[in-house]
């Protein structure tokens, strides 16, 4: 690292010292996902000094997400998601080693993965079918995994939290998720924490030209989300990586 790739992480040494810090910058993560959620947790990833990132999602950036994804601007609609992503990473830091992947985590496609090589998996994938897989598989794998849940239908702050997977409540796309593994009869093989809210509101407007998606329950529709929300789930993601970093090197 350069003398001016010291100084970008200089507060974070400050706070964190100089053995954390060089933790960080060996941390390989990947995240699954790149929208509301998962885009910020690179971004929160990166300035906290994690610079190998492999960003995996199959979509384009639509005028719709402009709203709440951090690469989406007016300038980027109809671009590739993680290549926005990964143009705005680099203008973080040029020398970050960031890996971008226009795929479906899939049936199909999960061979194409080494979960194990990486220290950390991520998963802000909103498929609940792919979601089950990634999360069977991450689960299974060597790496550290953390999940988010829904992070749509939601205005208040305040009822963001972390959990562990089976102890989550109010959540419906949780709820989801464990129904479906339990008439499969294919469960975690280890225990992740989850960020969730429980707050469930409904859509006070019309969709009008957003573009239907397809939902954490497999249905094509459009639930309404803020910025607020959908970035704070990011971050914290992020801020759950950084924690557990920090506390192997530190505790």
């Amino acid at each position: 690292m350069d003398s001016f790739g010291k100084e970008i992480y200089g507060r974070t040494r400050l706070l964190l010292g100089e053995d954390v810090t060089s933790a960080l910058g060996r941390t390989r993560v990947i995240i699954f996902g790149v929208g509301g959620v998962g885009s910020w947790c690179a971004e929160g990833l990166l300035r906290s000094g994690i610079t190998d990132l492999t960003l995996v999602d199959p979509d384009t950036v639509s005028v719709t997400n402009v709203n709440r994804q951090l690469m989406a601007t007016t300038r980027t609609v109809g671009q590739v998601k993680v290549d926005a992503l990964r143009e705005r990473l680099l203008d973080i830091d040029p020398q970050a080693r960031i890996t971008a992947l226009r795929k479906t985590y899939s049936e199909e496609t999960a061979g194409e993965f080494d979960l194990d090589g990486y220290d950390y998996v991520i998963d802000a994938v909103d498929s609940l079918k792919h979601k089950t897989l990634l999360i069977l598989n991450a689960s299974a794998s060597k790496a550290k995994f953390f999940c988010s849940l829904g992070a749509a239908l939601k205005v208040d702050p305040r009822r963001i939290k972390v959990a562990e997977f089976w102890s989550v409540r109010g959540c419906p796309l949780g709820a989801a998720l464990r129904k479906r593994m339990k008439k499969a009869g294919t469960l975690p093989s280890s225990r992740f924490l989850c960020v969730y809210d429980d707050e469930v509101l409904p859509n006070r407007g019309a969709a009008g030209n957003c573009l239907a998606e397809e939902s954490s329950f497999g249905k094509a529709q459009v639930n309404g989300s803020l910025v607020h929300i959908t970035s704070m789930f990011g971050m914290t993601l992020a801020g759950l990586v950084v924690e557990d970093i920090y506390n192997a090197v530190v505790k």
